[in-house]
């Protein structure tokens, strides 16, 4: 009886300290656990960012790959074709109000996050069918909204790919893509 009592505690020990706390003062949730040993060995960890906008509430969900001394652009992630821009599923976008990006208002709901990696541009494509095992699926005639912008080169190399949502104004915000040495991002509006 003892044991089970000890053993109680620290399971509930552990999963305290494991746990992630949510609160007014921190409104971006990234459920990362690459710091951890035992994450570092994983291909790609299962993770979410969040972000309130206003009275607007922005997630992604993603499977975050990690470089690991590989060639990402041009190797791993082909240039020039759909990319599921994570791994294993496709990356989910999901606002609960109406939103925009580009110039295309885009009901709320959720949505499929796919690019299109280039040399000197990427794609952004927001798609309707977000339940999808990579690009496996991919319709093209299932797109909300494609959007152009420009990669940039950053000086320090991001291991795990990772998703930001940066708030730039009252209903506005960047949806920041990072890996390797690329960063991209594209504006949000919220209607």
């Amino acid at each position: 009886m003892q044991n089970l009592l000890v053993i109680t505690c620290f399971l509930v020990m552990l999963f305290a300290c494991n746990g992630e706390s949510k609160s007014d003062t921190d409104p971006v949730i990234i459920k990362d656990n690459s710091s951890s040993a035992s994450a570092t060995s994983k291909k790609s960890i299962p993770s979410e960012t969040r972000k309130g906008i206003g009275n607007t509430d922005i997630s992604i969900n993603y499977h975050a790959p990690a470089v690991r001394g590989r060639v990402i652009w041009g190797g791993l992630v082909a240039y020039d074709s759909v990319w599921v821009a994570g791994a294993h599923q496709a990356t989910s976008l999901e606002v609960d109000q109406e939103f925009e990006i580009g110039t295309t208002t885009i009901p709320a709901g959720k949505y499929a996050l796919f690019a299109i990696p280039g040399r000197q541009e990427w794609t952004i494509i927001i798609n309707r069918n977000w339940k999808q095992h990579l690009a496996d699926d991919y319709q093209q005639s299932e797109d909300v909204v494609r959007i152009n912008v420009k990669p940039e080169l950053t000086n320090e190399v991001t291991e795990r790919l990772k998703y930001e949502i940066v708030q730039t104004g009252e209903r506005t915000a960047n949806i920041i893509i990072s890996w390797e040495k690329i960063r991209v991002l594209f504006p949000v509006t919220i209607k």
